[in-house]
């Protein structure tokens, strides 16, 4: 009864989303019990270009061993892509795929000439950013202790990052190649002679949406709770104040 809820709830979370975070655990799985090792799947353009095209996805699904640092990751990365995927783009999986590609592709080029190995993390903070802007008056509590709205996320989280020692590089390319796809996507066809510059290509689309119909049973996660568990705000009164 336990496996047959579990298995319920899982095919209800959106195809992307359950894709990415499945990938992000199995890799995560498959290295702590010695199967591969980082050394395998981290981004590394001379061994791409001698066939080990695996690396091209791998490091985006490695966030390190399991930990509080993979839960933390693991928590952010599932909330808000899956957010986004029955949020701004429910019943648009081929465009919310391409933003993946885009976001993707950027972030490979970037990491040659920065030398980083891993970009999951970089990766998670581009759709934080792409959420929050797509959401800007939903406000937010950081660990009981700072409140905001929601397009000061990122550079919450950026600040805590530099306070705890981590590399600010990784989430300034997030954030960075976050706001290119908002400024394409949202900002520039809405101005004067603007145009849509990102068009998913059709093949996507026939692979992705052959029929573009939604599952009657599907439930979206409510988006007035981001973050889950102390992330999230509080229930919110007439006008969007908390109560």
């Amino acid at each position: 009864m336990a496996y047959q809820s579990f298995q319920q709830e899982y095919f209800l979370i959106p195809p992307i989303t359950r894709a990415y975070t499945t990938s992000c655990v199995l890799t995560t799985l498959a290295v702590q019990l010695d199967l591969v090792t980082p050394f395998q799947l981290y981004f590394n353009p001379a061994q791409i270009l001698k066939g080990q095209l695996w690396r091209i996805f791998t490091n985006f699904m490695f966030f390190g061993t399991f930990g509080f640092n993979f839960l933390f990751n693991m928590i952010f990365t599932y909330r808000y892509c899956r957010m986004l995927e029955e949020g701004s783009f429910r019943g648009r999986t081929a465009d919310f795929f391409f933003m993946f590609l885009f976001g993707g592709t950027l972030m490979s080029i970037v990491a040659v000439f920065v030398h980083l190995a891993f970009l999951g993390q970089a990766f998670t903070m581009m759709l934080v950013y792409i959420w929050s802007r797509r959401n800007p008056y939903i406000r937010m509590n950081f660990f009981g202790l700072l409140n905001f709205q929601a397009p000061y996320l990122p550079w919450v989280l950026l600040a805590f990052s530099v306070i705890f020692g981590n590399a600010i590089i990784v989430d300034a390319m997030g954030i960075a190649i976050g706001h290119i796809y908002y400024f394409l996507e949202d900002v520039f066809p809405n101005q004067h002679n603007g145009y849509r510059l990102l068009k998913t290509p059709s093949f996507i689309k026939y692979i992705l949406e052959p029929h573009n119909i939604e599952d009657p049973n599907y439930e979206p996660l409510p988006e007035d709770r981001p973050g889950g568990y102390a992330w999230g705000q509080q229930p919110q009164g007439p006008g969007g104040e908390e109560n």
